[in-house]
């Protein structure tokens, strides 16, 4: 029988998430709500442990007490079987410095590595939204014969300038030949000239080659310690990087229409959008795939519940997502989000919005197109991105394509 190799997970965990202020003004980005019921950072985890991989570290920094709050209550494992997942917070253990960059987090913890003496080291973001079988990339690096394996995923040309480009030897278009971050452009991929293959941000090491890489870097001066802006294209110079894929990746459950989706939620409207990809009654991503669960703190409320209003008029929701204790009287509600314990009053009106947990809508109020953060009140009757200038007024976020976004426990003038 095959030696099985011995994984460890580290999850990058410490963005400061500035282009989705005023969400992250009081909380780390992978802390960031997502979905009605579950923060970011639970999408990256569900992947890591339903591949199989039990012992994980979360790597944090900014803005870091909600997060390690959400991870010791929600992500208990066996310590008997010796599993575990736990945040590890920066402790200058190699100077006076905090994290400098994704890289030099890990260098800074490589303790964790001595400790937990792994073969294979697997690498991820914290704040992507997207089902993947992480056991399937593993394979695929111990058979490629590479020292590091980056995952790739298939974005329109037009998208070269946003992300880390993996560019590929025509002979081999598993052979990484250049690694470069956001370049001006690239050549596309030889099956599709609209395509090209972007940076997941996820990656496996052999951990000597990850510890030895590491090491490299630190000693340099013209390193940023970034894992992708340095360590992939250090390993892809050496001629010892590969890329998996995504588009090979099989996940249980996973349907044509969802099985490639993968979002990067780093500005309001691309989170935002991800959500809007939620309710639609085919969604693009699909969060009732049993097969393949997103794990999360399971809140203690009562079932979501529409009743009649004052008058009879009866609670409508329409496309939308409801959490637990959510309750809408003779309100109405469309093409929404609505997490937690959010009380829509009678006459309210709710559209295409995210509404984050313990939101009130006062009676007779208008909410369209916005994102309001934890425990906003919204007055009865107030318009919110309805005229734009006026929320402006109200110094409320407005982005270039006319979303409002009010910021955690914003309460609003009458």
């Amino acid at each position: 029988m095959p030696h099985r190799k011995k994984v460890l997970a580290i999850v990058l965990a410490g963005g400061e998430g500035k282009r989705l202020m005023p969400l992250t003004e009081d909380r780390a980005k992978p802390a960031v709500p997502f979905g009605g019921s579950y923060r970011l950072i639970d999408f990256a985890l569900s992947n890591i442990v339903n591949s199989g991989y039990l012992q994980v570290v979360v790597l944090t920094q900014y803005k870091s007490h909600s997060l390690d709050r959400h991870v010791s209550e929600t992500w208990r494992l066996s310590t008997q079987l010796g599993n575990y997942v736990t945040t590890v917070p920066a402790q200058q253990r190699r100077g006076k410095d905090w994290f400098l960059g994704s890289a030099n987090a890990i260098y800074q913890s490589m303790n964790l590595i001595d400790d937990a003496k792994p073969d294979i080291v697997v690498v991820v973001g914290a704040d992507h939204v997207y089902r993947m079988d992480f056991s399937a990339m593993v394979d695929f690096h111990v058979s490629s014969g590479a020292r590091a394996t980056v995952a790739g995923v298939r974005q329109p040309m037009e998208m070269v300038t946003s992300f880390g480009v993996i560019e590929t030897d025509p002979e081999d278009v598993t052979r990484i030949t250049r690694f470069v971050e956001k370049p001006s452009s690239t050549a596309p991929l030889p099956d599709d000239p609209d395509a090209f293959l972007a940076s997941m941000g996820n990656y496996v090491f052999d951990t000597d080659a990850l510890v030895e890489a590491l090491r490299a870097d630190e000693a340099r001066e013209d390193t940023a310690h970034d894992m992708g802006g340095d360590i992939m294209p250090w390993f892809a110079d050496r001629g010892e990087a590969a890329v998996y894929d995504f588009t090979h990746n099989d996940v249980p459950g996973s349907t044509e229409r969802d099985r490639q989706y993968w979002r990067d939620v780093g500005t309001l409207d691309s989170y935002y959008d991800s959500h809007m990809d939620l309710i639609r009654p085919l969604p693009v991503f699909n969060l009732y795939n049993y097969s393949w669960p997103i794990y999360t703190y399971g809140i203690q409320a009562p079932p979501a519940k529409l009743v009649r209003g004052p008058h009879g008029e009866g609670g409508v929701a329409t496309d939308s997502m409801l959490s637990a204790g959510v309750l809408i009287t003779g309100g109405r509600v469309r093409e929404s989000v609505l997490s937690p314990k959010v009380y829509v009053e009678n006459d309210a009106t709710v559209a295409q919005s995210v509404l984050m947990d313990n939101v009130r809508i006062g009676e007779g109020a208008v909410v369209e197109r916005c994102i309001l953060d934890k425990n906003v009140v919204v007055p009865p009757g107030v318009r919110v991105g309805v005229d734009h200038e006026e929320d402006r007024a109200r110094g409320l976020t407005v982005t270039p394509s006319g979303l409002t976004v009010a910021p955690k426990n914003y309460r609003f003038g009458r």
